[in-house]
């Protein structure tokens, strides 16, 4: 159901937008028109109505009235035709007048006339007032009617002899019926319009009601954008439907205006977003160029770099050349002196005496201990080199460490006749890993000692340097360092231009010594002047000093122990496999007469001999044939009869992540090849303690 002209598609929008007040007139115009039309329709209908009716109705009384007035009129000439007819015989005027006279009684008949054979008048009528004069002369039968009179002309005929022609004149009121019946139909008509339009106005607040709802919800809709508002329906018939329409159009406007609402933020956020993109995009396409300008400076670099490394790396291989062939001359120099009075010793051509045979054991030793620290540098820098340093730092005093390498470099010195003067007190403390400061300051005091001038002085000083820092300096009086050696002091292999055999060493001790500093957070520098001296320095961080305890009385306290202790022999078994290794240990234990000493050649006889003679302490070396000596200690821990035994490590294997897997899977202690004798001897005591320990508990 629909209106004429209306349009379901939505209004076109101008540049600007639809106006607001365009759709407010459009509906306004629309309700005016449709009531105008619905009355209209209402007055028309029922008018055309009436005008249909009423002509229907005048139009066939007129007819009626017509054909009536003139066939009495001619029925009334007929009559006075065959009335007449004997006076006409007779030729009786005063006959004829007489009958004529009759017609006085017929008001509406004006004028009557009798008329001869030969069409002249014989006897005339003429009522009061007619004033119109007769015809002459009689005519043809006829029915003539003017505006307001009706004309008769009959011929009178007997035995088919025309005697005469009858005349009669009547008014003819036909227009003043029109007239009448005009006036009857305007009253009626205004009274059923005026009745028809109550009706409308009637049906109009029924049928319009809902229209003019519905328009008026429609300019609220326009006007405030609200499209929540419904039009309450109060009918079930079509204008029911007409409200439901309009109010699931309603129902659908607002379903897709909050659609387009959100589709427009969302486009809206969407148009954000790449804009924000395509700034991000210039963004980071500047970041890329200057990335890309950045990548070629750096690139640059790089290749400048590459070719300072590649020199670098020639002239490092040059140096690992010319270090392998002084090392090749170091180890072989100490191993020649080993071998050579080693064979001294066993031939049986020469004799040597007891005096000359204990000369050339401490060459010997004096050998080994120099081949050891050779193998020791080139380990450390290994260790380094692959980040397995293990450190333990810790408060240590300067004090005790420089006693301790005091005694250890003065008969270096005194060797050369080079005086090592150290503080006579330095009550400082540093946080460092006592072996490798130790060791640090070792490796410095042998260069400037090594490097020193005959009858020179090596001066030690340690002194607080900055915030919390420490400086240990050693400064020599040797040859000094130019500007080009001080460059390449600290590379490896690189022994500053001196020839191989001019000096003892490998040429990576200050490599080594300047990665143990740094890694227990330090620094090392040096100054030098060419003809002066050296001195080198390192920095640590300072620490509060330790609660330290007095030599003499821990040594009471371990001798107390060992004195009250309830046993008088240990048993120790030692598992291993080398003949030369297993004699080593049986001399050293020989000067124990408490020690009792039992051997197995490989793993699985270690763990038999262990279960029967229950040992006080076991002595395991690593590498083993069948049985390694890591799995051996492992079925000794989960043996309740073994369990509690103290197993030490005796191995060649000294590297720090064996060591410390080892101490890790339950050895006692962790002793490497070659054995110090003293650090053996202290492990044994401590695993010998141990046992007893465990037994009294």
């Amino acid at each position: 159901m629909g209106f004429k002209g209306a349009s379901n598609t939505p209004p076109k929008e101008t540049d600007g937008g639809t106006k607001d007040g365009e759709p407010v007139t459009m509906i306004r115009a629309l309700q005016g028109s449709l009531q105008r039309k619905l009355l209209a329709m209402m007055l028309l209908t029922t008018l055309a109505a009436l005008v249909v009716a009423l002509g229907a109705m005048i139009t066939y009384d007129l007819r009626a009235y017509h054909r009536g007035w003139v066939d009495d009129m001619t029925a009334q000439a007929q009559l006075l035709g065959r009335t007449t007819a004997p006076a006409l015989s007779i030729d009786d005027k005063r006959a004829a007048s007489d009958n004529l006279g009759t017609l006085r009684f017929q008001p509406k008949v004006r004028a009557a006339a009798i008329y001869g054979p030969d069409g002249s008048l014989f006897a005339t009528y003429a009522a009061l007032g007619e004033k119109a004069p007769l015809p002459p002369r009689a005519q043809a039968d006829q029915v003539d009617i003017s505006k307001a009179s009706l004309v008769i002309f009959t011929r009178i005929v007997e035995d088919d002899k025309v005697l005469g022609t009858v005349y009669l004149k009547a008014d003819y009121e036909l227009f003043d019926r029109v007239v009448s019946y005009a006036g009857i139909a305007v009253g009626v008509s205004a009274l059923s319009m005026l009745v028809a339009f109550l009706v409308s106005m009637w049906l109009q607040k029924i049928v319009m009601s809902p229209i003019l709802d519905m328009g008026k919800t429609a300019r609220e809709v326009v006007a405030q954008r609200d499209y929540s508002r419904r039009v309450k329906k109060t009918n079930d018939d079509e204008l029911g439907e007409l409200v439901d329409s309009f109010n699931n159009m309603l129902i659908e406007i607002e379903r897709r205006t909050l659609a387009l609402e959100t589709s427009n933020r969302e486009k809206v956020r969407e148009v954000d977003e790449r804009r924000n993109a395509q700034h991000e995009i210039m963004r980071l396409n500047e970041e890329l160029e200057q990335r890309v300008q950045e990548r070629t400076r750096q690139l640059e670099a790089s290749n400048q770099e590459l070719n300072l490394a590649t020199q670098a790396a020639e002239s490092a291989n040059q140096a690992k050349s010319e270090f392998l062939s002084s090392m090749s001359h170091e180890l072989r120099t100490p191993l020649n002196a080993i071998i050579g009075f080693g064979q001294l010793l066993t031939s049986d051509v020469m004799s040597p005496t007891a005096e000359q045979k204990k000369t050339f054991t401490e060459h010997i030793l004096r050998a080994g201990r120099h081949l050891l620290e050779l193998i020791n540098e080139i380990l450390n820098l290994a260790q380094i080199e692959s980040g397995h340093l293990s450190l333990s730092l810790e408060p240590v005093s300067l004090q005790e460490v420089l006693q301790d390498c005091q005694t250890m470099v003065e008969p270096l010195g005194d060797q050369r006749g080079v005086r090592t003067l150290f503080p006579a007190s330095c009550d400082l403390t540093v946080m460092a890993d006592r072996t490798r400061l130790k060791q640090v300051l070792l490796n410095l005091l042998s260069n400037a000692i090594k490097y020193n001038r005959d009858m020179g002085a090596v001066v030690v000083d340690c002194s607080a340097h900055g915030e919390r820092r420490i400086r240990v300096a050693v400064q020599d009086t040797g040859m000094g360092l130019t500007e080009d050696q001080l460059k390449l002091l600290f590379q490896p292999f690189n022994r500053l231009g001196q020839e191989a055999g001019a000096q003892e060493g490998t040429g990576i001790g200050l490599v080594v010594t300047k990665h143990l500093v740094e890694s227990m957070g330090g620094e090392i520098g040096v100054t030098s002047t060419v003809g002066m001296g050296s001195m080198f320095w390192i920095e640590l961080n300072a620490s509060e000093p330790m609660p330290t305890f007095v030599h003499d009385e821990v040594t009471t306290a371990m001798a107390s122990k060992i004195e009250h202790h309830p046993h008088n022999c240990y048993t120790v078994l030692y598992v291993e496999d080398n003949p030369e290794s297993l004699k080593l240990v049986e001399q050293i234990l020989s000067t124990r007469p408490d020690i009792r000493l039992l051997s197995a050649p490989d793993g699985r006889m270690g763990v038999e001999l262990a279960r029967a003679h229950l040992p006080d302490l076991i002595l395991m070396d690593n590498n083993l044939p069948g049985l390694d000596g890591a799995s051996a200690q492992a079925i000794l821990r989960k043996d309740p009869k073994t369990e509690h035994i103290p197993v030490i490590a005796l191995t060649a294997n000294a590297m720090p992540r064996a060591i410390n897997q080892g101490l890790a899977s339950g050895f006692f202690r962790y002793i490497t090849k070659p054995i110090n004798v003293k650090d053996l001897l202290e492990a044994i005591d401590a695993g010998l303690e141990s046992a007893t320990d465990k037994a009294e508990h």
